[in-house]
């Protein structure tokens, strides 16, 4: 019989996030889980954050990351936004360092409760993104959707930030364009080898800018903080924007904007809020949770099923 475990429903800048504490254990939330959570109305998800105890020295957790359709992502930067106010809540801690499959990420919670996580540098080579095709400048890229003479989409910068981003540029509110449709051909076009997490992103002033993302392994989501913290680099090494930007996530029902300073030592730092929703537990194995008794009160298809037996 699998052990449940503890897990918070949270949300950064309406990015749906599940924090599932797997310190104290070898094994993993699995595929089929996450499968399992995200058809639930009440578990759905963009991505799990799954708190494992230490693999190096000197660090405080190193934390897989599941999206949606149960495949692996490298980074979250709304996600780790969550990580740190679940610790500091229970620890009482302000500063952590966490590891992951993209590298350290080093994080603070402010006194005003927002948080700021350093997502590391940004990588521009087209083979290290990775494209399909060889570009000396992945400021611009050659592709588009639409006729040929006049395209819906086209030239987007293209960038890492522990996963591939592909930014468009665009001249109006990105809540005009049909995201849903296009999202899904872009986000699989062979360009991206790896898939990719594709952002429309439209200047504000020179300061700020409104985006709104189709994430990899997610769909249409509310908010992306590494897509955030890609349109702000691509903004300013186009020549669109300062080093440091507001960003105004189109999609998100929380209207307070994220910032991302692009640093001098080539960090992208990105700054903003997280939520604390509801909490309970959850097996790894297979998705079935129950609440606690703070979670709100609706039930769903998969709450409260029997705990799976393994061999």
């Amino acid at each position: 019989m699998t052990e449940l475990v503890e897990f918070a429903r949270m949300n950064g800048l309406g990015n749906k996030i599940l924090v599932v504490d797997m310190r104290g254990r070898t094994d993993k939330v699995t595929p089929q889980a996450a499968i399992a959570l995200n058809a639930d109305p009440a578990t759905q998800f963009d991505q799990i954050m799954a708190i494992h105890d230490p693999k190096a020295q000197g660090t405080d957790a190193w934390i897989d990351i599941l999206n949606s359709d149960g495949t692996m992502a490298q980074a979250c930067g709304n996600g780790t936004r969550c990580v740190v106010q679940a610790l500091s809540a229970e620890t009482g801690r302000k500063t952590f360092t966490f590891q992951t499959v993209a590298g350290i990420l080093n994080a603070v919670e402010h006194e005003d409760g927002t948080i700021s996580v350093d997502m590391g540098k940004p990588v521009f080579e087209w083979d290290r993104i990775p494209l399909a095709e060889e570009f000396f400048d992945t400021s611009r890229i050659e592709l588009q959707i639409g006729p040929i003479d006049a395209p819906i989409l086209h030239s987007p910068s293209a960038m890492s930030m522990g996963n591939p981003h592909a930014i468009f540029w665009v001249d109006r509110d990105p809540m005009n364009f049909d995201l849903e449709r296009f999202g899904p051909l872009l986000e699989n076009h062979p360009m991206f080898p790896e898939k990719a997490n594709i952002t429309l992103a439209q200047v504000t002033s020179k300061s700020s800018l409104r985006t709104r993302t189709w994430e990899r392994g997610a769909g249409l989501t509310l908010a992306c903080g590494s897509a955030a913290c890609a349109a702000a680099v691509s903004a300013a090494r186009t020549g669109r924007s300062g080093r440091t930007v507001t960003i105004d996530v189109a999609s998100s029902p929380i209207r307070q904007p994220l910032t991302i300073e692009w640093r001098g030592d080539d960090h992208v730092v990105m700054t903003g809020p997280a939520e604390w929703e509801w909490s309970g537990k959850v097996d790894p194995l297979n998705g079935s949770f129950s609440r606690d008794a703070n979670a709100p009160e609706a039930q769903s298809s998969h709450e409260n099923e029997p705990e799976a037996r393994v061999n």
